[in-house]
């Protein structure tokens, strides 16, 4: 089954279409978790990891049955060293144990042979003397698509082999996204749009029976407008929505990326599931040691929020 299909599949089985977003920081993570791991481990990143993958576990564990997906930001892993590396590995490894869709937000890009090295590494497999072996092994990984298809080529060829899939960067949630995104090129489209239309081409040769391609798009809840038109301008696409929550992001805003069946966009949470607790809607209800039943609630909440709009 193609990564189109686990995705629908994986939507429909928890009528949600969420993402709860792995960027763990340490000042997010309870006292008493970081207690024990810095008590046991005389090496302070290594201490971080361990007190990282602890928290992710018990997010992971609130909410896999809510849930369908997880989308680790591999920067915040990459910060604590070669311990942060191997704290990514286990959360991807821990997730695809409890039946989440592992989505890796690298952001991916380079031309040739090191775009290849970067499939590899997040959703092929490296080459060992005589034997392929998986790395990270996710479903999915974002990437950036500004090199031109030199810098795609390898993630189509791991999305069709491997059946993986990408999210090309077409339009973000960030505040600075127009100074390069919104210029208009000589005939008339945005860069954005230009994006769009390339997704389109690159995506066409795998959409997977649930009507969508393994190839989507990363278009930001904070614009809403673009957002509307950019369904339109990508049919076949799946759209990870970042922006929802903690960027100001609501339902209304990503109510438009879905389509008539409520399918078609999978939306992103991140500091407003894993700190919940800090939220003014629960912190009456909840302290950082009840980190998990925070998030568990405010991820029942999202569901039913973007579920009343689509």
């Amino acid at each position: 089954m193609n990564f189109s299909d686990r995705l629908a599949k994986a939507i429909k089985e928890k009528n949600n279409p969420t993402v709860l977003g792995l960027d763990p920081k340490l000042e997010f993570i309870p006292d008493s978790i970081k207690k024990a791991c810095f008590k046991d481990c005389d090496c302070s990143f290594k201490a971080a990891a361990k007190s990282i993958v602890e928290f992710n576990i018990g997010l992971m564990d609130a909410t896999y049955d809510i849930i369908p997906a997880v989308k680790p930001q591999v920067a915040y892993y990459e910060m604590l060293g070669p311990e942060g590396i191997s704290a990514l590995n286990q959360t991807i490894q821990y997730a695809k144990q409890r039946g989440f869709v592992v989505i890796a937000d690298g952001k991916r890009n380079d031309i040739g042979p090191t775009a290849e090295a970067y499939s590899c590494a997040f959703l092929g497999k490296t080459s060992l003397l005589d034997t392929k072996r998986d790395v990270f092994n996710a479903d999915a990984l974002t990437v950036n698509a500004y090199l031109g298809i030199d810098g795609i080529k390898p993630f189509l060829n791991d999305c069709t082999q491997e059946e993986k899939g990408i999210f090309i960067l077409v339009k973000t949630s960030n505040p600075s996204s127009g100074q390069l995104q919104d210029m208009k090129l000589e005939d008339g489209r945005r860069v954005y749009e230009m994006m769009a239309d390339l997704v389109n081409q690159w995506g066409e040769p795998l959409i997977g029976d649930c009507g969508y391609s393994s190839v989507g798009a990363v278009v930001g809840a904070t614009y809403p407008e673009q957002l509307k038109t950019l369904r339109e301008r990508m049919p076949k696409a799946w759209f990870l929505v970042p922006g929802y929550g903690a960027q100001g992001g609501g339902a209304k805003d990503v109510a438009a990326a879905f389509d008539k069946n409520g399918l078609g966009a999978i939306v992103n949470a991140s500091r407003s599931l894993m700190c919940a607790y800090k939220l003014d809607f629960w912190k009456d209800r909840f302290t950082s040691e009840d980190f998990r039943e925070a998030a568990r609630a405010e991820a029942i909440r999202m569901r039913d929020d973007i579920l009343s709009v689509i």
